[in-house]
């Protein structure tokens, strides 16, 4: 046994949410190898001790673009069109891999303290993004957003789709699958059916996950209706074939009824993102209708530009009650549905079906947090607290794979001094031009 947690309180996100008190939890081979209420017989290389500590299943960011740490309050305050096209687009257009390589690093480095150990992330320079991915010990699926200008378009010519091909050549199933390759799909508005089908049948071909931004904002939900006879972005993607494969769609605010129905039929995976949706002054998407027709729901961030934190445990607290003012309804949305999202959603969506529990023969994927804290005092429920009132910085111990990544403020795969005077830097010559 490699490191074994003694008398701690473990969350175990089983299908009753089951918390055990004075429990000892066993890691050994990169796996959770024990759980009992008294001390394993195999002597542990290190023990840990929990006292006044919670630990629980690490959990998963369905949904960031993470290089964006660059642009991290560049363009607040503005509606979604004029924030995107006005100001962000221009920005991202000035982006190297080098840029790119240590927001990415300084967004994993963030997601780490904060107990995230797993993300999806969508972007442009990709293969920098892998770099750092690679080098930060997290788990990650990694997406090339695919858009295209014009009715015409050829999957085989695309310098996207080229660096698509390229990113899986280099980090699909790296590192024993720590790493992960899907394919990306803009949205419906950045894009056409030559791309949507060619996209998904790549993806299905090689037997590989899609992510797309769906119905976000009330515009895009309406233009995509008037450009393709009153159907949906839902609509015209499943009749695209893109569904066909495990996805993930972010956002999914203005989904109608209809749509709701395809995404449960189709087995696909909610990204909801509360807190970026709320910012852009978006929409709120109705976790509890798509929780009753049996979607998978995960949670997101979104990138730092349109939320300025990769918090999610914010991110939670935000959901829960979003989900209540959405049906006006307290016992909507309630703290474990909601810590099920964060810890267990989002590997669903990854198709990582080893994570999100604390069981035997899972990967050691963990967290610890620290309980003993005046905002944390008393605790009655300790489910509650961690969706209503814990936050990232009571993360003291972050675990990917059975590898301390995170510990007591200590990061031990990334440079931190280096990794932000760099970013200071890239952002700095963004901002000028």
């Amino acid at each position: 046994m490699d490191i074994l947690f003694e008398h701690i309180t473990a969350v175990t996100m089983d299908e009753p949410g089951t918390v055990l008190t004075d429990a000892y939890v066993g890691v050994a081979n990169g796996s959770i190898s024990y759980i009992g209420s008294t001390p394993p017989k195999d002597k542990p290389r290190r023990v840990i001790s929990g006292a006044r500590k919670i630990l629980m299943p690490g959990l998963c960011n369905a949904h960031v673009h993470s290089p964006m740490t660059l642009l991290r309050g560049y363009a607040d305050d503005y509606d979604l069109q004029t924030w995107l096209f006005g100001h962000i687009l221009p920005a991202e257009n000035r982006m190297t891999d080098e840029a790119v390589y240590w927001g990415a690093r300084l967004a994993m480095m963030e997601m780490i303290a904060g107990g995230t150990v797993s993300f999806t992330d969508m972007y442009d320079h990709m293969l920098a993004v892998g770099r750092a991915a690679d080098e930060s010990g997290l788990k990650a699926n990694l997406t090339r957003a695919l858009l295209c200008d014009g009715p015409e378009y050829s999957f085989k010519t695309d310098p996207r789709a080229a660096e698509t091909r390229e990113l899986i050549d280099m980090y699909h199933n790296r590192d024993g699958g720590r790493l992960k390759v899907d394919v990306s799909i803009h949205a419906e508005y950045t894009s056409n059916r030559a791309l949507w089908e060619a996209a998904a049948g790549f993806a299905a071909e090689r037997g590989l996950g899609m992510n797309i931004h769906l119905s976000e904002t009330r515009r895009e939900h309406e233009e995509c209706k008037d450009r393709h006879n009153r159907q949906t972005p839902a609509r015209v993607m499943y009749r695209a074939g893109v569904f066909d494969v495990r996805t993930t769609a972010a956002h999914c605010v203005w989904l109608e009824n209809d749509d709701v129905e395809m995404l449960g039929e189709k087995g696909v995976s909610v990204a909801h993102c509360p807190v970026s949706n709320a910012k852009l002054a978006s929409g709120a998407a109705n976790v509890p209708l798509l929780l009753e027709r049996g979607v998978n729901v995960a949670l997101g961030t979104d990138g730092t530009a349109s939320n300025n934190s990769l918090d999610l445990f914010g991110e939670m607290k935000t959901a829960a009650l979003v989900g209540k003012l959405t049906r006006r309804d307290p016992e909507a949305a309630d703290a474990l549905t909601v810590l099920r999202m964060a810890a267990t959603g989002g590997f669903i969506s990854q198709g990582r079906a080893d994570s999100g529990r604390i069981a035997e023969g899972f990967s050691a994927d963990l967290i610890m947090l620290d309980f003993d804290k005046p905002h944390l005092t008393p605790c009655h429920n300790v489910v509650s607290h961690l969706v209503y009132a814990a936050r990232a910085s009571d993360v003291c111990l972050t675990m990917a794979r059975g590898h301390i990544l995170y510990e007591n403020g200590g990061f031990l795969t990334l440079d931190a001094e280096r990794t932000m005077a760099e970013t200071r830097l890239a952002a700095k010559r963004l901002a000028e031009g």
